[in-house]
């Protein structure tokens, strides 16, 4: 009987420590959206407002295009991984938004992270684990939606690296941490 006991009493504890292990990936993605937030509104606020329109050939998107388009892809990239409902189509912000300021790019930008950032928060392990299909094509658990979101989000910011640098702009330090 004290072996069952004891193994019962083990078997509880690596739940509770595997529990907490994966509760702890839901906070560490939250922190990791929060650290793009602040990184992402760098290279917004070193880009000055004249700029916004600058593309490096003409067939490419402008600073303001580059940076909706990253906000399109939180949009519709947190709803497929959370079931959310986006407040906007796939691609609109880029393709119908009008101002496009710095005051108004900036705005946009850091609502479509809060979106992101929001809705992690309401992920469960059990639900980041689920499998869904991403754009009605690829499968993949829920975590790894919300990791190709991540690196969607990282290139286009990191493409905007050469936008800075052609305004005359110093980019950002790095934001690893």
């Amino acid at each position: 009987m004290k072996a069952v006991y004891l193994f019962s009493t083990l078997c509880l504890a690596l739940g509770l420590v595997q529990f907490a292990q994966a509760q702890s990936s839901v906070d560490e993605t939250v922190k990791e959206w929060e650290r793009a937030k602040a990184y992402t509104n760098e290279y917004l606020d070193a880009m000055p407002d004249d700029k916004y329109s600058l593309k490096p050939t003409p067939e490419m998107r402008s600073f303001a295009e580059q940076m909706l388009h990253l906000t399109d892809g939180n949009y519709g990239f947190i709803a497929a991984a959370t079931g959310a409902k986006s407040p906007y189509g796939q691609g609109e912000l880029e393709k119908s938004t009008t101002d496009k300021s710095k005051a108004n790019i900036t705005k946009l930008v850091l609502a479509g992270y809060d979106f992101v950032i929001d809705n992690v928060k309401t992920m469960t392990p059990e639900k980041m684990a689920e499998k869904t299909k991403l754009f009605n094509r690829f499968e993949m658990s829920r975590a790894m939606v919300l990791t190709k979101l991540f690196e969607h989000q990282t290139h286009h910011r990191g493409q905007t690296t050469v936008y800075l640098r052609l305004a005359g702009v110093k980019p950002p330090q790095e934001k690893l941490f």
